[in-house]
Parts: C-alpha cells; structure tokens; sequence
C-alpha cells in the first residue's frame, strides 16, 4: 500500500469506524511529514470521542495505526483530531509555556513540568523561539518531565 493509498484507507477506517457509533460524518485526510492527519468535524458526540484526558482519541489512532501496521502501508503514524480537540490544546499548552519561560527569564529559576508527550514536544518547539532559553527532558515513563532554564545555567 503506497502512501496515498494508505491515507485513503485510513480515511475510510475511522469513518466507518465512528459510522459504528451512529455518526455519519466527513473525516479529512492528508499526509504531513509521513504522518496521516485525519480531521473529524464537531458532533453532538465529542466528548465520547475524545474521552476522559484524550484517552479514546489516542486509542482511535492506536487503532487505526495498527490496522495500517498490519497491513504493511506506507504509513502508518497516524493523528486523529477531533473538533479540533488537540489544535486548541496544543494552543492553550504554547501559551502556558510562554508564561513559564518569562517566569525562568525574570527569576532565572528553572520551572519543571509534569507533561505528556505531545505536550512536552509543544514547550520544546515553543523554546525554540526565544535564544536565551533551553529546554531538555528528563525521566522515564510516566515520570519523565520537562526543565525550562536559562541557556546560561
């Protein structure tokens, strides 16, 4: 299965995946860096969708990933937003972020953080924007967090 031919599949899985839930809607595909992002518009049944911390969203993605695994397309990492649920997240993460390095630049106190991945990969990208600040995690797991300090320390 070559890439698009792998989009397309995966469009068609999550739709008839969330057809199984009742909701006949439209899923946007596109492929990003090897990455398929597929959109699904706002219903009345987002927050089953999303779920409890994201974690019926990621394991949509789990699924349609690993069906593309198995089947040995293309590409497989998948990125399913839903009502644009992880756009306006990683919004509010990069603007939390920036409130963290002008707190480490006026204190000169690194802040460490107990985030997710995605989340930390955010306040990675968003550090990248000021030259005075580094960012690097540490930890395993569940336990890993992320160190926001001056450049200089």
């Amino acid at each position: 299965m070559n890439k698009a031919q792998s989009t397309e599949f995966a469009q068609k899985y999550l739709a008839d995946l969330l057809s199984f839930f009742g909701i006949n809607v439209e899923v946007i595909a596109s492929t990003e860096d090897d990455v398929i992002e597929l959109a699904v518009p706002s219903t009345e049944l987002n927050s089953l969708l999303i779920g409890r911390n994201a974690e019926t969203l990621r394991s949509l993605q789990y699924l349609v990933s690993t069906v593309l695994r198995n089947k040995d397309a293309a590409v497989w990492r998948v990125n399913i937003d839903i009502a644009d649920y992880k756009k306006l997240r990683a919004e509010r993460v990069a603007k939390e972020a920036r409130v963290w390095i002008e707190e480490v630049r006026r204190t000169g106190t690194s802040h460490v953080a107990h985030l997710n991945p995605a989340d930390r990969r955010i306040v990675h990208q968003v550090a990248t924007e000021y030259s005075d600040i580094r960012t690097f995690s540490e930890g395993e797991g569940i336990d890993r967090t992320i160190t926001i300090a001056q450049a200089s320390s």
